[in-house]
């Protein structure tokens, strides 16, 4: 059986059940090296494969080519499997070998839920993804995704906002919501959330510090409902005009 396995944000707390048990009943793990080190302390005497950044492929076939001889083998990623992880590329990868082989995806708590909660109730109303990485998806396609979000006014949560390669899509991306958006919207921050050093914000897109934000940041842009109070950022669960 071959268990692509979501691990959460980064906190055992914040981890399945199911993810637990598979992790513990799993002979054999694959994972990236930063994903691996938030469990060492349940990997003690089990097969550990590592390979480095963007050896997605490698991890997969790798992971494939250990479930083809009958073991259990769990490729593991952070967040959910099924949501800019693994689970996608390994069902591709798997499907394609000439013995089925079992798979089984593990489901866990993706970045944007756990930053939410932690921040407050910003996505009571309806709300979308967009990730900011023009790595696999080109930039004029994240652009006209953008664009609909902020003119249908969607809490809008954005992944991968801002690195060293990428340092001004995140601007870009503030600058096409404020087209349909106010600047005083309320913006929550989610930064290493479930993680030793978490730090969350509320602020608005036009005090927005983009410094503070780097590649383990959570971006949540509020629609026009939504408010603070009491520190809390809040998106009403009806949508008034």
């Amino acid at each position: 059986m071959l268990y692509i396995v979501g691990l959460g944000p980064g906190s055992k707390d914040l981890m399945t059940q199911e993810a637990l048990a598979v992790i513990e009943r799993t002979h054999t793990i694959v994972g990236y090296a930063t994903y691996v080190r938030l469990i060492e302390d349940m990997l003690t005497d089990k097969e550990v494969v590592v390979t480095g950044m963007r050896g997605e492929i490698d991890r997969c076939k790798k992971a494939i080519e250990i479930a083809a001889t009958g073991k259990d083998v769990a490729i593991i990623s952070s967040g959910d499997a099924g949501i800019y992880g693994m689970a996608g590329l390994a069902l591709e990868l798997a499907g394609k070998q000439e013995q089925p082989i079992d798979v089984k995806v593990v489901p866990g708590v993706t970045a944007s839920i756990a930053a939410a909660a932690a921040l407050g109730a910003p996505l009571m109303n309806d709300f979308c993804h967009i990730s900011l990485s023009d790595l696999m998806t080109p930039w004029d396609v994240i652009v006209k995704r953008l664009h609909a979000a902020a003119e249908a006014d969607f809490v809008t949560c954005l992944y991968n906002p801002r690195s060293k390669g990428r340092p001004n899509n995140l601007r870009q991306a503030l600058d096409i919501m404020l087209k349909y958006k106010s600047p005083d919207t309320v913006v929550g921050i989610g930064k290493d959330v479930a993680r030793p050093k978490e730090i969350e914000k509320i602020t608005t897109i036009k005090d927005l510090d983009e410094t503070e934000v780097n590649m383990t940041t959570i971006v949540i842009i509020g629609n026009r409902n939504t408010y603070v109070e009491n520190g809390r950022m809040i998106t009403p669960r009806g949508y008034t005009l």
